[in-house]
């Protein structure tokens, strides 16, 4: 019988989740805890990687992170940003993030159709004069690098922030008897391992979303009982729902 679910994410900001419907139908308790948290790296750090920000005309987000950490580090620098540069977004909902720092304004902020980076390149092509900054966590592949370098983009990715475990406490420890676990990064799956070294699958269920996590799952020799996306559950929130459906 599930009773009590641990979504290792941040609590969501709006009372109308989808999770919080799917507390109410089900009778299930969802205890919001994320497994690792996003740090930025000092102005110390940073001057490591010789990058000068005021060399470059556009910016690449992929992120929130990045946009925060940006926008974090160059006021510890005290770089000031010029009205002429522009933002490239992977996705409308982080250029809309934009205006938290800076004024929104169509000709300065572009975002791709996919959130991925092959969905903004369109948009990158049209500009390809722009000395593009790729603000990146210390966690990467070369992908973004790599598809830029065949477009013939000028380009430079440097690290602003990393991921590290958000370790429990000794009381929430004790206080660990969740039925199902839900992971949306590979991090996430680790940090299970290294702050519970002992962890027993037994009869909890996890359930995972994105291949890549769902394949750490299996690495670290636990059962995957679900998955997201897929054709019939594009988001997580649905393939819980179908589970519970299933399974109650």
């Amino acid at each position: 019988m599930i009773k009590k679910i641990l979504v290792s994410q941040p609590k969501p900001s709006s009372e109308k989740s989808p999770y919080y419907d799917i507390q109410n139908k089900y009778g299930v308790e969802c205890v919001f805890r994320p497994f690792f948290k996003v740090e930025g790296l000092s102005s110390k750090e940073f001057r490591q990687q010789k990058v000068s920000i005021a060399d470059y005309t556009a910016v690449v987000f992929t992120s929130r992170h990045a946009i925060d950490n940006f926008f974090k580090l160059t006021k510890e620098l005290r770089i000031t940003i010029p009205e002429t540069m522009k933002y490239f977004c992977t996705i409308e909902t982080i250029a809309l993030y934009i205006q938290k720092y800076v004024q929104y304004r169509k000709r300065k902020v572009f975002f791709g159709t996919n959130g991925k980076i092959d969905g903004l390149l369109p948009q990158m092509m049209r500009h390809k004069d722009e000395r593009y900054l790729v603000p990146m966590s210390s966690v990467h592949t070369d992908e973004i690098t790599n598809l830029l370098d065949s477009k013939g983009l000028k380009h430079k990715e440097c690290v602003m922030y990393r991921t590290v475990s958000n370790d429990f406490t000794e009381e929430e420890k004790k206080d660990a008897d969740y039925d199902m676990l839900l992971f949306f990064s590979p991090t996430g799956v680790k940090a299970l391992k290294s702050n519970f070294p002992d962890f027993v699958q037994g009869e909890k269920v996890i359930g995972a979303f994105g291949p890549a996590t769902a394949k750490t799952v299996v690495d670290l020799g636990l059962r995957l009982d679900f998955g997201a996306p897929s054709k019939e559950c594009p988001s997580m929130t649905s393939a819980l729902d179908a589970y519970l459906k299933e399974h109650k």
